[in-house]
């Protein structure tokens, strides 16, 4: 078990995540993705890059996958879920703390859960330590 891990480091450049539909992928990920202040970095009609996450068109897109994004509160975990949902995105989990996820050095794991278009698994998770 990884005692005192720290969180704050990156370990994964990015992902990349080939969708069916790049547009319809990046109107999921702009609506999610802007609660928690992660702009597009670059966009085209093919993909879009939002800080670590490319998403592309491919006929043979992968997944599904799921990817899990840091919110810095609670609020931000609220108001990600909230943007998709009134987007008419599809839920895969509201806002709450997941027990089974949390420990004594993993934090206390606030999290929600989205579908993108591919029915990809897209979370927001706050880690709290006290």
């Amino acid at each position: 078990m990884a005692v005192g891990w720290d969180w704050t480091r990156v370990v994964i450049d990015h992902v990349h995540v080939r969708v069916r539909h790049a547009q319809d992928s990046i109107a999921f990920y702009k609506t999610v993705l802007e609660p928690l202040s992660i702009p597009p970095i670059w966009e085209r009609e093919d993909g879009a890059q939002f800080a670590n996450l490319v998403v592309s068109d491919d006929l043979t897109h992968g997944g599904p996958i799921h990817i899990a994004f840091v919110a810095d509160s609670r609020e931000q975990v609220d108001a990600f879920h909230k943007a998709g949902s009134d987007a008419g995105y599809r839920d895969n989990g509201a806002p709450g703390v997941r027990e089974r996820y949390s420990s004594e050095y993993g934090g206390r794991y606030y999290a929600a859960y989205l579908l993108d278009p591919d029915g990809n698994n897209v979370e927001a998770v706050r880690r709290e330590f006290d």
